[in-house]
């Protein structure tokens, strides 16, 4: 399993003009399988997704994500492997 830090490199306005594009781009990965969890960071300063998978098949995802193509975020891949949880995401372990 993986979680992806991004961090915005360019203003909210900048943001806030791909979002629709971005929102799309995280629905097909949610579709594929890829992705787990997704959100904000507060303050609003990136986000944060939860995903699986191999890492070269989450690398290109991220790479076709519209905030990459404008290079208006940078992204953080950590992966982990979840040996303990509790019991309402005792499924993320099997990940």
């Amino acid at each position: 399993m993986f979680i992806v830090s991004l961090s915005y490199t360019a203003p909210l306005s900048d943001i806030d003009a791909l979002l629709d594009q971005h929102i799309v781009w995280l629905q097909q990965g949610y579709a594929a399988g890829l992705l787990l969890a997704s959100g904000r960071k507060s303050p609003r300063t990136g986000g944060v997704i939860l995903a699986r998978g191999e890492r070269a098949e989450l690398e290109a995802l991220l790479a076709r994500d519209p905030f990459a193509v404008a290079n208006v975020a940078r992204y953080e891949i950590t992966e982990f492997h979840a040996s303990m949880s509790a019991p309402e995401l005792d499924c993320l372990r099997n990940i």
